[in-house]
């Protein structure tokens, strides 16, 4: 037996993204030898990531910052966000850990600072990089929970989950992590007993076709990033040159295997199976989250949770103006209070209104928006403002008119904007709870209504990733089966294990999870007892 093994590690992690980087550099912190397998190149979603981790409870950045934030605060706040989907001695821990976690990161070279952004936005500028980055702000969370901004943006240009990425990368190897690149987990091997004792893969050799695999699979990330057609073609020939140039790797694990290969949105069969609804929107990650990591968790008899929970991001802020528009359904009723994070307006969107909404504004708001343009957005944000404000909408002189152009109600916009209208004139509290600042007549024409249906649109798509995965013991991350117990030899983390962000999603929570699960895996599996070797 021992002669059909090709390597041999203490721990093997699959996926060398955030949570298999955490999870690598845990496990040798406590003198496991390790080896990570990666499809691609390692990085994982996190590389292209805005690199936002979710941290609070009284970070040096939040002091910094003028905010005392405390962790009873943190967890009043995300109870509202995730429900029971994790206990509630978990989701504590998880916010009494958030400032170790934090320091862990930055002892590992990943950079922070406490430049606080003044305005609410989906993802701030290279001037800011603490800020409000869920819906702390707004009614019912800032009813129930000490707004703080959690938020800490990795300090970098443009979207920072690079430097995050690689900050994490370098440090595992520092620590002695070797790493297999281009190398496909294709099977959990198991013994006569059920345990997880290695992994099956099929990997790239040296040579032309290495190179050019990883020529295209680079080109792909970044073209799944901004346009997914283009990207989409990349995808068979990458395929091409693993099925026809990878050779069989077969990789002892003494300790345990963690999964952490990302989420299924690639996986367009398994996202209609589970989560049908979502079928329209933009899949945002590497065409490695395809759900590898979760269907070898389940062969190997682990069971699955939140697989119908996706996050679909309908951003319109900023500019910060758009904000004061009114957001409504085909039917003209009000989606939601539109300051409210993209994440929870895209829940809205899908699951209460069909999967359409429009947002309606007038020109003074628009007028307003397009002055904010260049110093509240980064290139890809406004880029997307660009394609909206000159050929991504439709306008009229009426709200009638306005409505027939975009196929909404008319007599239904024309009550909901009557009655906010009112409401605005009269100073009264929004119907919706947004606040005051934002809420002005929507009164000077010409209208304009700007489609945030999920629907993917050209300029305008709706990114989303899924959130559910491999259930698992929430004190060491050990895969578990549909009666509870242990799959032994084998956990998860990050988007393959239902954790912390598997009900909803707020910037930097996934991040965060990453973190946090995966330094419980690591930590597990390296001081887990090992098989002896057969």
């Amino acid at each position: 037996m021992e002669q059909q093994w090709d390597d041999a590690a203490d721990v093997v992690v699959i996926g060398f993204g955030g949570a298999g980087a955490c999870a690598a550099i845990e496990a040798a912190e406590h003198g496991a030898n390790v080896l990570a397998i990666d499809r691609y190149g390692g990085g994982g979603a996190t590389a292209i990531s805005g690199g936002i981790v979710y941290a609070g409870g009284g970070t040096p950045y939040q002091e910094q910052a003028g905010f005392d934030d405390t962790v009873d605060a943190m967890l009043d706040y995300l109870r509202l966000e995730t429900g029971d989907v994790v206990s509630e001695a978990t989701l504590r821990r998880f916010c009494a850990d958030s400032v170790a976690n934090l320091a862990w990161l930055e002892s590992h070279g990943v950079p922070f600072e406490a430049s606080l952004c003044p305005y609410k936005t989906s993802y701030p500028t290279n001037r800011h990089y603490l800020y409000y980055s869920g819906n702390e702000l707004a009614p019912p969370y800032a009813d129930k929970a000490a707004p703080a901004p959690r938020g800490h943006r990795v300090r970098g240009r443009g979207t920072s989950g690079k430097v995050l990425a690689a900050r994490l990368l370098a440090a595992a190897r520092r620590r002695g992590v070797r790493v297999s690149t281009q190398t496909a987990a294709t099977d959990l091997v198991t013994d006569e007993t059920g345990r997880v004792v290695g992994v099956a893969c099929r990997r790239v050799p040296p040579g032309a076709a290495r190179a050019m695999h990883r020529l295209l699979s680079r080109a792909n990330r970044k073209l799944n990033i901004y346009f997914r057609p283009a990207g989409k073609l990349l995808d068979r020939p990458l395929r091409r040159i693993e099925d026809r140039y990878a050779v069989p790797y077969r990789v002892r694990a003494r300790r345990g295997v963690v999964l952490a290969a990302g989420g299924f949105v690639f996986n367009r069969r398994m996202l209609a199976a589970h989560a049908p609804a979502y079928r329209a929107g933009s899949a945002l990650g590497t065409i490695g989250d395809d759900g590898t990591g979760i269907r070898l968790g389940q062969r190997a008899g682990g069971g699955t949770g939140q697989m119908h929970r996706v996050s679909a991001w309908r951003f319109y802020n900023p500019p910060l103006a758009l904000v004061e528009g009114v957001l409504v359904d085909r039917d003209g009723r009000r989606v939601c209070n539109e300051m409210l994070y993209g994440a929870t307006v895209g829940d809205r969107i899908v699951n209460h209104h069909g999967g359409h909404a429009y947002l309606v504004v007038d020109q003074r708001i628009l007028r307003e928006a397009r002055r904010q343009l260049p110093e509240q957005t980064l290139w890809f944000q406004r880029l997307q403002a660009t394609y909206l404000f000159t050929v991504g909408h439709v306008k009229a002189d009426s709200l009638e008119e306005l409505a027939r152009r975009a196929g909404i109600d008319a007599g239904g916009l024309r009550a909901t904007l009557d009655a906010y209208n009112a409401a605005a004139r009269a100073g009264e509290r929004d119907a919706m709870g947004k606040d005051p600042d934002h809420v002005h007549p929507l009164a000077r024409p010409p209208f304009y209504a700007f489609d945030c249906s999920l629907r993917t649109r050209r300029g305008y798509p709706c990114p989303m990733i899924t959130l559910g995965g491999l259930t698992v013991d929430e004190e060491s991350g050990a895969v578990t089966r549909e009666d509870g117990t242990v799959v032994p030899g084998l956990y998860a983390a990050g988007r393959n294990a239902v954790g912390v962000c598997s009900e909803s999603y707020v910037s930097g929570l996934s991040i965060a999870d990453c973190v946090f699960s995966g330094r419980r895996a690591g930590r597990a599996v390296a001081t887990a007892a090992g098989r002896p070797s057969a």
